[in-house]
């Protein structure tokens, strides 16, 4: 299993990261569990994982904190799991960097479902591989942001989102286009997780939405990208 994915799970529940580690291992991932947060950011800058399955409900620092510690050091994907029905939970998650989430209790299929999902777009190399529009310089190969030659540090879900932008300019994105366009996210929370998502984007930015360079608001329908036209190279 030299080249398989290795997965980190960061979860208290000893019994369930057995489970998890059982199964995960049949779809030809490598897994490591680890039951405290400290072990696992430890783990992290010894032997990175290519993703990080983290609960929220964590001893001595709760999952947002490990997230948020993670980001300092890490763009790794992230998916969170968060009690069944707490809204909140999901969009703090997704503040702080997590690219998805899933309610427990779930089925194991689905989290590999998730994974695989996450672990496909991380890899996956389309024919075009630069993008440019004016200072932005987006590269889907290696899934790195420049901003007047400067890296921006962003998450999965935020590189597939503003790429999405870029590749329409000019060209009004719904929300429901944009969830459809993304990867496979449980998007039920509603339509929230777009906005905060793209409040996150516009930050790193540093694009204002009274005033917007890069992603304008249009009131009742969705978002649009106002950039410079683009400019691609494979």
């Amino acid at each position: 299993m030299a080249n398989a994915t290795t997965v980190l799970v960061i979860d208290d529940d000893e019994k369930l990261n057995t489970l998890l580690a059982e199964y995960l291992v049949k779809f030809g991932l490598r897994v490591i569990t680890v039951p405290h947060p400290l072990e696992g950011l430890e783990i992290l800058k010894k032997d990175p994982p290519d993703i990080i399955i983290l609960d929220v409900m964590l001893p001595d620092m709760d999952g947002f904190q490990v997230c948020r510690e993670i980001r300092t050091m890490s763009d790794v994907p992230i998916i969170m799991l968060t009690a069944r029905g707490e809204v909140t939970d999901r969009i703090v998650g997704l503040e702080l960097g997590a690219d998805d989430y899933l309610p427990k209790p779930f089925e194991p299929r689905e989290l590999v479902a998730r994974i695989q999902s996450i672990m496909r777009r991380t890899a996956a190399h389309p024919a075009i591989s630069r993008i440019k529009s004016g200072p932005l310089l987006l590269d889907t190969n290696k899934q790195t942001i420049h901003l007047n030659g400067r890296a921006l540090d962003m998450t999965t879900m935020e590189f597939e989102i503003l790429s999405l932008f870029v590749q329409n300019p000019g060209k009004l994105l719904t929300r429901d286009r944009i969830m459809n366009k993304t990867h496979d996210m449980d998007w039920e929370v509603f339509n929230r997780t777009v906005d905060v998502l793209i409040s996150r984007i516009r930050q790193k930015l540093n694009d204002d939405p009274k005033n917007p360079r890069f992603i304008k608001t249009v009131w009742g329908s969705g978002y649009k990208y106002i950039g410079d036209e683009d400019d691609r190279t494979g």
